[in-house]
């Protein structure tokens, strides 16, 4: 399995892994709109036998209240095709875009997601830290990972998206 940054050639194929993964077409669109929108990402594809069969984007969001000059970043959408699910690819994704996220020096991640899922790679619930989402979620769906140790100790607000997010 080769994890590795998109490239142009993989457009329509990312757009094909996220339209088979969900049950609209929705997040295969978004991630169109935030690639086109011109904002800052992180855009990883799986690779298996050359052909691509996951895929994670990672992009700014902003902390309003009390940012205090964070660097955040949200991860949405993360897909694998159905064939390939349940086999750790997301897994992989998960872990490269995060470690992206850290050698681009951001201070904190956070998803909407599987309460059983995320905490795996150290997410917890964002309400620990006085934070939440712009958009009506389950408190254990909204979750965040510190990468850089304290970053948020004391930090409060609500995580605004690009606003593609809400245009789907």
């Amino acid at each position: 399995m080769n994890i590795r940054t998109e490239k142009p050639s993989d457009f329509d194929k990312i757009w094909s892994i996220n339209a088979e993964a969900f049950e609209t077409e929705d997040e295969a669109n978004l991630v169109n709109a935030l690639r086109d929108s011109g904002v800052s990402y992180i855009s990883l594809v799986a690779e298996e036998n050359d052909e691509l069969v996951g895929h994670v984007l990672f992009t700014i969001v902003e902390l309003t209240g009390d940012d205090a000059g964070l660097k955040l970043m949200g991860l949405a959408p993360m897909s694998v095709v159905p064939k390939q699910q349940n086999k750790g690819i997301g897994s992989l994704l998960v872990k490269a875009g995060i470690k992206q996220c850290v050698s681009k020096d951001f201070d904190a991640v956070v998803v909407r997601g599987h309460p059983e899922y995320y905490p795996k790679f150290g997410f917890v619930p964002s309400v620990k830290y006085a934070i939440s989402s712009e958009y009506e979620v389950p408190d254990d769906t909204f979750m965040v990972l510190e990468l850089k140790k304290d970053s948020l100790r004391g930090k409060q607000g609500v995580i605004k998206y690009h606003e593609a997010f809400g245009s789907g």
